[in-house]
C-alpha cells in the first residue's frame, strides 16, 4: 500500500481528484459524471497526441512536429472528403494515418540516418509541414457544410455513455500499453532512452528504434487529425497551433522524464487530463486566458523541477549503495 502511494500516478491521480472537488465548489455541476464525460471527450485527442509524443521522448528524442502533422493530415483528409465525398470514411481515417505516418518516416529518417539532433529536426519540419498545409488549401478553410455528415458525425456517436472519439482515444491508450510493455520494440524504448550505451551492447539498433518511434507518433498524430477535423467540424492552416507543447506539457507532468527511458502510459494519460481539467475548470470560475497561461505554464515548472529532483535523488541512491559495496569489499579480508 505505501508502494502504491508513493507512485506519482497515484499522486497525480489523488491531485486531479482534490482540483475536481475545489471546482465543483465553485461551478455547480462540474463534478457530475455527464460534464466529467465531456472533460474526457476534450481531452482524449490530446490524450492521443501525449501517446505519440510519450513514445518519442522515451528514446530521448522529442517531436516538436506532431501538431503541425495534425494540422495538414486534417486538412487533407478534409479536403478528400469535400472533393470525393463518396469515398468510405474507412479510406479517409486510413489515409490519415498512413499520410501522418509518412511525416513520421521523414522525421525519423533525418534523426536515424542523417543523425541530426530531434529538436532541430521536428523544429524545422514543424514549419514545413504548416507551410504544406497552406501551400495545399491555398489558405482556404474547409467548413462543415462541405464535409459529409458521417464524416463528421462518426465520433459524435454516444456508445454506452460516451461519443466514439473518447471509446478511440481509450483503444489507442490499450494499444500504446501493449506495444510498450509487452513487444520488443517497446523494451527497446525505454532502452534506448534509459540507457544508450548499455541498449547498443545489448544488441538494440537505437537508432532503428527511433525511427520506428518517429513513425507510430507520426501515424497517431495523423489519426489525430481526422478526429480534429470531424470533432469541431472545420479544418483551416492554424488548427492545433501550440498543441505540440500542450502534449510535451502532459508527458512532463505525467512524469516522463525528458531525459528518456523513464515514464508510464498511466501517467501520460493522467498528466492529459490533468490539462484538461485545468483548461475546462478556469474559465468556468472565471480565470482569463492569460491567467490560464501562468497557471499551465507553473505547472509544468513545478513537474519538470519535481522530476529533476526525483531522478537526482535515484542517482544519490545508486551512487551511494555502489559506494557502500566498494568500501565493503575494501573491508574484508584478504
Amino acid at each position: 500500500m505505501s508502494r502504491l502511494l508513493k507512485r506519482r500516478e497515484t499522486l497525480l491521480f489523488v491531485i486531479i481528484v482534490i482540483m475536481v472537488a475545489a471546482f465543483s465548489s465553485r461551478a455547480t455541476g462540474f463534478a457530475t459524471p455527464s460534464n466529467l464525460a465531456n472533460i474526457f471527450n476534450d481531452t482524449a485527442i490530446l490524450i492521443i497526441l501525449a501517446l505519440a509524443q510519450m513514445t518519442v521522448i522515451l528514446t530521448k528524442s522529442i517531436d516538436l512536429s506532431v501538431a503541425a502533422n495534425l494540422a495538414f493530415t486534417g486538412m487533407a483528409v478534409a479536403m478528400l472528403n469535400a472533393t470525393y465525398p463518396d469515398l468510405p470514411l474507412v479510406v479517409l481515417v486510413l489515409t490519415a494515418i498512413v499520410i501522418g505516418a509518412l511525416l513520421g518516416v521523414i522525421n525519423g529518417y533525418l534523426v536515424w540516418a542523417l543523425e541530426i539532433p530531434p529538436i532541430v529536426v521536428t523544429l524545422g519540419t514543424l514549419t514545413v509541414y504548416r507551410g504544406m498545409a497552406f501551400v495545399l488549401s491555398g489558405g482556404a478553410w474547409v467548413n462543415a457544410h462541405q464535409m459529409t455528415p458521417i464524416f463528421l458525425n462518426a465520433t459524435r456517436t454516444v456508445v454506452l455513455g460516451l461519443p466514439v472519439l473518447s471509446w478511440i482515444a481509450i483503444v489507442i491508450v490499450a494499444i500504446v500499453y501493449i506495444v510498450l510493455r509487452h513487444t520488443p520494440f517497446g523494451r527497446s524504448t525505454y532502452a534506448a532512452g534509459g540507457n544508450p550505451v548499455a541498449a547498443v551492447y545489448a544488441g538494440i539498433d537505437v537508432g532503428w528504434t527511433r525511427f520506428l518511434a518517429f513513425v507510430l507518433s507520426g501515424a497517431l498524430a495523423g489519426l489525430s487529425g481526422y478526429l480534429w477535423v470531424a470533432r469541431y467540424a472545420v479544418a483551416y492552416v492554424d488548427i492545433a497551433n501550440g498543441f505540440e507543447l500542450d502534449s510535451v506539457a502532459a508527458c512532463v507532468i505525467g512524469g516522463i522524464s525528458i531525459a528518456g527511458g523513464v515514464g508510464t502510459v498511466a501517467g501520460t494519460v493522467l498528466g492529459s487530463l490533468f490539462l484538461g481539467v485545468i483548461k475546462n475548470a478556469l474559465p468556468v470560475i472565471g480565470i482569463s486566458p492569460f491567467t490560464q497561461m501562468a497557471i499551465s505554464g507553473t505547472v509544468i515548472i513545478l513537474a519538470v523541477v519535481f522530476n529533476a529532483r526525483r531522478e537526482r535523488s535515484r542517482g544519490r541512491i545508486i551512487l551511494r549503495d555502489q559506494a557502500a559495496k566498494e568500501v565493503n569489499s575494501e573491508e574484508l579480508p584478504a
